[in-house]
């Protein structure tokens, strides 16, 4: 599966709000964002307020949520058409989808500084759940399902940062982790309202639904 590789910053610029897309570099003064505070080429610079149209609003929402799951488009089109054909709200249904992808999950409960580095962790293969090496960032975490960062891991870089940062970034509800022996527990399935993302679901449905 491809991937963006551009600059992580230039999204964030294009988006006009932080996406927070390189874990601790965005809270601190290194931030592209926080020194260029202005969209991205020729003419970025440029702040007249020009009132964007329905479908401008739309895709931009859409964007901002490909960007902040590290989405290409066919992939995050097939989460929005296997929601669809789900019983129940469709906007919180593909936000479930999208929060139990094994390398958010990594994220969340604090494993990875963001959702690259949970990537690379899970592709690596420091990653079991379940006992069992699982190396599809994209694989679909259940409750119940125990995620473990493994023995041999321990030590690398990531993992031993995330370890000492244990409790600085909130867990939320659906997840249960254990940072002395680096392992998470998928105890529900995540609300839409926990993931606090930034773009507007119900935008990204419409854009979908035209």
């Amino acid at each position: 599966m491809g991937r963006y590789r551009g600059a992580a910053c230039r999204l964030c610029r294009r988006e006009g709000t932080k996406l927070f897309l390189k874990g601790a570099r965005c809270t601190s003064p290194k931030c592209a964002f926080e020194r260029k505070a202005y969209k991205p080429g020729q003419g970025g610079d440029d702040r007249r307020s020009r009132r964007p149209s329905d479908y401008a609003q739309q895709l931009r929402e859409k964007q901002k949520m490909k960007s902040v799951y590290g989405l290409l488009e066919k992939q995050f089109r097939r989460y929005v058409r296997r929601a669809e054909r789900k019983e129940g709200v469709t906007s919180e249904l593909l936000v479930q989808a999208l929060e139990t992808r094994l390398d958010n999950a990594v994220f969340r409960a604090g494993l990875a500084s963001s959702r690259a580095q949970a990537r690379q962790l899970v592709s690596h293969r420091h990653i079991t759940v379940n006992e069992q090496i699982v190396t599809v960032a994209s694989y679909a975490v259940r409750p119940g399902d125990v995620i473990k960062v493994r023995e041999k891991s321990k030590e690398i870089a990531p993992v031993a940062q995330a370890a000492a940062n244990a409790g600085a970034v909130p867990v939320p509800a659906w997840l249960q982790v254990d940072y002395g022996n680096l392992t998470a527990t998928v105890v529900a399935l995540p609300q839409a309202a926990e993931a606090g993302t930034v773009a507007d679901e119900q935008q990204v449905i419409e854009f979908y639904s035209r």
